[in-house]
């Protein structure tokens, strides 16, 4: 039987979905969802929720004893774009809330950790195409910075104290349940919300950049299966590669005009073009695939067309 799972950041965009994912799979009042704020009716609706500041060791420690918590989803961070507006901010919380759960494992206060990583950790010297596990990094964002020094984090934690953390590096992330976060893949998001509502969209990147990115339900899918697998089958213990398709806005708003043949997109460059330059344009995940069985399930014309579907009854 699942033991109690506790999600910090549960009402961003992906901690949204996974929860909903979580509590149809384990049940309901198996999955305590937190926030620092409330989040959607649905999301709020559908099962036990708690105030909680993913910064507040004492706030955490405090819920997972009350619930009797094994588990820790934590999806509280602040992403690319915003981060390079508040970098300390950026640090203080995607930092602090890691080494909270890490040192409640330590403690054996809890068992498991999902903490994701990002694309982020790769740098401007990093090999672009088909970008392997283990590679030069050199990150130049806050966000990624911070990933990078999770990684390692989680890696010592469970070389030196036995931790069973487990993460992988996401990809940009596309869904129509719930508006991006301020990352830097955004548009891919964005520009399927213009395409219905206004028929054109203004990119913040360049027709031809190409980034690593996946449909939320791989996403998803990808994260539940990581945590279930069983321990002695994980080689990485920093974060997986975790591929599925690779695009540039060029590529997306064609497949969108397989759908909506008069769609028009603006190009107007932003300082998230240097960010999304320093970022791989594709990710060899085979260390993922080998060790548990990681398959993406959508390309970018079923992500289009699911995309489209929903959007357009929701």
């Amino acid at each position: 039987m699942q033991k109690p799972i506790l999600i910090l950041g549960a009402c961003g965009q992906i901690g949204t979905e996974l929860t909903m994912e979580l509590r149809s799979k384990y049940g309901a009042e198996t999955v305590i969802a937190s926030d620092i704020r409330e989040g959607a009716g649905t999301l709020m609706q559908s099962g036990p929720f708690e105030i909680l500041d993913a910064t507040n060791y004492q706030a955490i420690e405090d819920v997972v004893m009350h619930y009797e918590i094994d588990e820790v989803y934590l999806m509280a961070a602040m992403l690319s774009a915003t981060a390079e507006k508040f970098p300390m901010r950026a640090w203080n919380l995607n930092m602090n809330s890691l080494f909270n759960v890490l040192n409640l494992a330590k403690e054996k206060k809890i068992s498991k950790i999902f903490w994701p990583s990002s694309i982020a950790v790769f740098g401007p010297n990093t090999p672009k195409d088909n970008t392997a596990q283990n590679v030069i990094m050199e990150p130049s964002t806050v966000y990624g910075i911070s990933k990078q020094a999770g990684e390692r984090w989680c890696e010592y934690y469970f070389n030196k104290f036995g931790v069973d953390v487990r993460s992988v590096r996401y990809p940009g992330l596309i869904s129509w349940k719930t508006k991006p976060g301020g990352g830097t893949t955004d548009y891919a998001v964005e520009i399927y919300h213009e395409a219905l509502e206004k028929g054109e969209y203004t990119c913040f990147l360049a027709k031809d950049t190409k980034l690593p990115m996946m449909y939320m339900d791989d996403a998803i899918r990808a994260t539940i299966s990581l945590m279930e697998s069983p321990a002695e089958n994980l080689n990485i213990r920093s974060s997986y590669n975790l591929g599925s398709m690779s695009f540039g806005p060029e590529d997306i708003t064609k497949s969108i005009q397989s759908h909506i043949p008069d769609f028009k997109v603006i190009y107007e460059p932003d300082f998230r073009q240097q960010i999304a330059d320093s970022w791989p344009s594709s990710i060899d995940d085979s260390a993922a695939q080998n060790d548990w069985n990681w398959k993406p399930r959508f390309d970018l014309d079923s992500t289009t067309k699911e995309m489209l579907e929903n959007l357009r009854k929701h």
